[in-house]
C-alpha cells in the first residue's frame, strides 16, 4: 500500500493558506484519479480516501501535530511507501522537489512526523511557497494572491503528475524526472 499524506491545517479559516498546499495537492490528486469522497477516520485522525491500494490522508490534528496522525496510519496499515506532501518556504513559488530520508528544514509538520515515527524514512514532496516576506511564521498562514494561486495551481498539477509517475516508476526515476 502507498500512503500519500497531505499536510495542512483543518477548517475553513486555513483553506487557501500557504501551509495548506499539501491538502490542496492531495485534493487535486484525488479528483484527477477518481478517488471516493474523503471521510473522517477517527482511528487515523485524518480525512481519508482509498483506491487501488493507495490511501490518501489529510491529518486533522493541525500542522504541528501531523506526526500523530501519520504514526497512527502507519501503525494500522501495511505501508510500502509513505509520501508526505507539504509546503516549503525555502523553495521558489510554484517549484516542486522530491526528497527521500531527509530532514525537516525547519518545517514544523515534518518535525512532528519525524518525532512521532522516530525516523525520517519517508518521501517528501515539497511545494514552493516562498515570498519576499522574511518570517516563515507570518507567511505560512497567509492566503495566496490571485497571481500566486495561478502559479500554485500549476505546481499542484505538476505534483499530481509526479505522484502518478512515482506510483508507476518508484522514487529514483521520479526524482530524476521531476527534480530539475
Amino acid at each position: 500500500m502507498i500512503i500519500i499524506v497531505g499536510l495542512g491545517n483543518p477548517g475553513k479559516k486555513f483553506e487557501k493558506t500557504r501551509h495548506n498546499a499539501g491538502f490542496m495537492t492531495v485534493d487535486f490528486f484525488a479528483q484527477q484519479n477518481n478517488f471516493p469522497k474523503f471521510t473522517l477516520s477517527k482511528k487515523y485522525e485524518s480525512l481519508t480516501s482509498e483506491n487501488n491500494e493507495i490511501l490518501l490522508a489529510k491529518p486533522q490534528t493541525f500542522m504541528n501535530e501531523s506526526g500523530k496522525a501519520v504514526a497512527s496510519i502507519l501503525k494500522n496499515t501495511n505501508a510500502e511507501n509513505v509520501i508526505v506532501v507539504r509546503d516549503d518556504i525555502d523553495l521558489p513559488m510554484g517549484t516542486i522537489k522530491l526528497s527521500k530520508d531527509s530532514g525537516s528544514g525547519g518545517h514544523k509538520g515534518i518535525d512532528s512526523v519525524i518525532q512521532h515515527l522516530g525516523n525520517n524514512n519517508f518521501i517528501q514532496l515539497k511545494i514552493g511557497i516562498a515570498t519576499n516576506d522574511k518570517k516563515a511564521e507570518e507567511v505560512v498562514l497567509k492566503k495566496f494572491s490571485k497571481e500566486e494561486m495561478e502559479i500554485l495551481n500549476n505546481a499542484i498539477k505538476k505534483s499530481a503528475q509526479a505522484l502518478n509517475y512515482f506510483i508507476e516508476n518508484g522514487i529514483e526515476k521520479t526524482m530524476n524526472e521531476f527534480n530539475r
